[in-house]
């Protein structure tokens, strides 16, 4: 994978991250890919659900990105995060080029790890 394609997709995921943590919640929709854009409607139903659903992608205490993968026409990026409570979760993006080149968010899963941040 050309290491330019592995270093959009994680400013992707860190601009939503980013828009999380300022509760810009337009900014966290742009991000995401039609798909979900559309799934959700609006930006503020978006934002609900991520602040419901995924708090520790929400307000992550700690971030550390490991490999990237090609799928197809996306990358799958997995990051490690932890918690306010510091507990660790394994959160795996799918990340999916768009018409225009361009990289948004086509979904993430959440599972929890074993053990504490370092």
């Amino acid at each position: 994978m050309p290491a330019a394609d592995a270093e959009q997709v994680r400013g992707v995921i860190e601009a939503q991250l980013d828009a999380f943590a300022d509760d810009d919640a337009g900014r966290a929709f742009d991000l995401a890919a039609p798909s979900i854009q559309n799934m959700f409607g609006d930006p503020e139903r978006f934002m609900a659900m991520v602040r419901t659903g995924y708090a520790v992608v929400y307000r992550p205490a700690s971030v550390n990105f490991l490999s990237p993968e090609v799928e197809g026409n996306a990358i799958v990026q997995a990051v490690r995060m932890g918690d306010a409570a510091g507990a660790l979760w394994m959160v795996v993006y799918l990340v999916e080029r768009q018409d225009d080149g361009s990289w948004r968010i086509g979904g993430c899963q959440v599972a929890p790890l074993q053990g504490r941040p370092a």
